[in-house]
């Protein structure tokens, strides 16, 4: 089946286009500044290995989708013959709140309920909207299928997922953890436990799934169920990411507000979009920045031809990074009693070496032991990896994520079992 997997934001539409039989992505590309001046896009056809930028005006998702179109059925840069070879749509939504456990058909009804999630995902709810209407609009027979972010942990039991508010915020506003990032954790976990399988552990097996980005998470999955994950109620919680501040004392919200005055929708821009490593830095949110500032050392010799922070600022920003890393994995060692495997993926977790040696030292309570130098060399690659060595009671791996294709495999599956 070729499904047509969309992620859609507020200004912008990412989409890969895959054979779900060979599991094989034909075209990947994606449209930014829509409704605004400039809007582009850029396209890859992947088996010629072609590329096509090109400015080209989109008033809105609609009009996002139609170039979509036009350039997968391009007879040159295209990979298709005509729209009608789109068998099915499958969209990234990144919170379904307390509505949706699973992926779903887009009917009407999923539509409204939807509509609901907004509160629990201001900045994203809408966007994903823009993006399922704009497909409607342009393939109105093509089904749809939404795959949620927070699906793969609703596993998570009560004393895992509950927050000691009064119930009746529970009640009410059900405020409760969610999580993010569920498709990376529910794939890189899968092929772990295959990998486990293989060396004769099927049954209770536990595995902390590290994905780390510019917006990062960390889950533990025990038996292929999550049973704790570190994003909470909204992608703010956790770990320091690049502009996010992670989890803080909930009174500093309070503390900073009446300092400054912020409102609560300013407190909460400045939570999400001013903290983390760009807050650390002082205006630095790409880690590679951070990276090489502090392989430039105290003196500054940066072989670098951009501006880079302070080493000082920059080992401070790692630094609270792999500590709070390294404090998960030890608290889902715990909740566990054990773990038999740690993964690291996405953006940071596949090609930072020193992220992954520096939160897997001084570990042997664990049992980890790493391949330092095998380590070091693992970047910017698609393979899976084994880092941890022969000796290491915990095995280690890089297993690059593919979030999209877990959502075209869903909706291949959603719209094929239509058909029966």
């Amino acid at each position: 089946m070729n499904v047509l997997v969309v992620n859609a934001g507020s200004s912008s539409l990412k989409y890969q286009l895959f054979d779900t039989v060979t599991e094989t992505a034909y075209a990947k590309g994606i449209c930014e500044r829509i409704g605004a001046d400039g809007s582009l896009i850029d396209h890859r056809q992947l088996a010629k290995g072609l590329r096509d930028q090109k400015v080209i005006p989109m008033k809105n998702h609609a009009e996002a989708m139609k170039i979509v179109v036009e350039a997968l059925t391009d007879p040159e840069l295209g990979c298709i013959k005509s729209m009608d070879e789109i068998e099915a749509v499958g969209h990234r939504v990144v919170h379904g709140g307390p509505y949706f456990f699973e992926s779903v058909l887009v009917t009407p009804e999923v539509i409204e309920t939807l509509e609901k999630c907004r509160d629990f995902a201001p900045l994203h709810t809408g966007a994903h909207l823009m993006g399922i209407y704009g497909c409607t609009e342009v393939m109105p027979n093509v089904p749809q299928v939404l795959v949620f972010d927070t699906a793969f942990h609703q596993t998570m039991p009560e004393k895992a997922y509950f927050y000691p508010l009064s119930y009746d915020m529970y009640e009410d506003y059900k405020v409760r953890r969610y999580g993010a990032h569920g498709t990376s954790h529910r794939y890189v976990s899968a092929i772990m436990r295959e990998i486990l399988a293989k060396e004769g552990k099927t049954e209770d097996t536990k595995i902390i799934t590290c994905h780390l980005g510019n917006g990062s998470s960390i889950s533990a999955v025990r038996d292929g169920k999550v049973v704790d994950t570190s994003m909470g109620l909204t992608p703010l919680e956790g770990v320091e990411m690049g502009t996010r501040c992670g989890s803080i004392d909930p009174a500093i919200v309070t503390f900073i507000m009446e300092k400054k005055g912020y409102t609560p929708a300013e407190m909460n821009d400045y939570m999400n979009k001013k903290c983390g490593f760009l807050g650390i830095t002082g205006g630095f949110s790409d880690s590679r920045d951070i990276e090489d500032a502090v392989a430039a050392g105290p003196d500054g010799k940066a072989d670098a031809d951009r501006p880079l922070p302070s080493y000082e600022r920059a080992n401070l920003c790692s630094s609270v990074l792999f500590y709070q890393i390294k404090k998960y994995i030890g608290a889902y060692a715990a909740a566990m009693n054990g773990v038999d495997a740690i993964v690291f993926t996405a953006g940071l977790g596949e090609n930072n070496p020193r992220l992954r040696e520096v939160v897997c030292s001084d570990m042997e309570y664990l049992g980890i032991e790493i391949n330092k130098e095998l380590n070091a060399k693992m970047l910017r690659q698609p393979n899976i990896v084994k880092l941890s060595t022969d000796n290491s009671k915990v095995a280690v791996y890089l297993i690059p994520t593919n979030e999209e294709l877990v959502i075209a495999r869903d909706t291949a599956s959603i719209v094929g079992a239509l058909a029966k």
